[in-house]
């Protein structure tokens, strides 16, 4: 253990150690405050069943999606643009374009609000009969029309 003696008293950086927390916490904040922008700028890895759609929460856990009644299953997870948990209801009434993922009992259970990178992903199944006619490159994240 370093220590320095300065005047009569003993200096040691394992008992001063509040310069080291605020160089911490500025690091910290700077990481926190630059990740959800630099996050909603990537493309995220979606499951081959997800599908696109228009979604409007009507009143959670009821929905709007492609202009059809729906609703979330119990359990489901919302994420928003920079891939954070959303409360369903703090998105009422807001038109969104998503990806999800239905149940077997046909409840959306994953349901991922697209940023401006994804929407730039024009081709993208809206249903599984076209989702069935068009392949998967999973690592691209791109579906192509056969």
């Amino acid at each position: 253990m370093r220590s320095t003696t300065i005047g009569l008293l003993s200096y040691s950086h394992w008992t001063h150690t509040m310069y080291r927390c605020v160089l911490t916490l500025a690091l910290v904040m700077a990481s926190a405050s630059a990740s959800p922008s630099a996050q909603a700028q990537t493309h995220r890895p979606f499951p081959v069943q997800a599908l696109r759609g228009e979604m409007v929460i009507t009143q959670s856990p009821d929905l709007s999606l492609n202009g059809k009644p729906a609703r979330l299953a119990p359990g489901a997870r919302v994420r928003g643009a920079s891939n954070m948990l959303q409360q369903p209801a703090a998105l009422t009434g807001e038109k969104l374009m998503v990806h999800y993922t239905v149940d077997p009992n046909g409840l959306l259970m994953d349901v991922w609000v697209l940023n401006p990178v994804e929407l730039s992903n024009k081709t993208w199944p809206r249903t599984p009969q076209e989702a069935a006619t068009w392949t998967f490159d999973q690592a691209a994240q791109l579906w192509i029309k056969r």
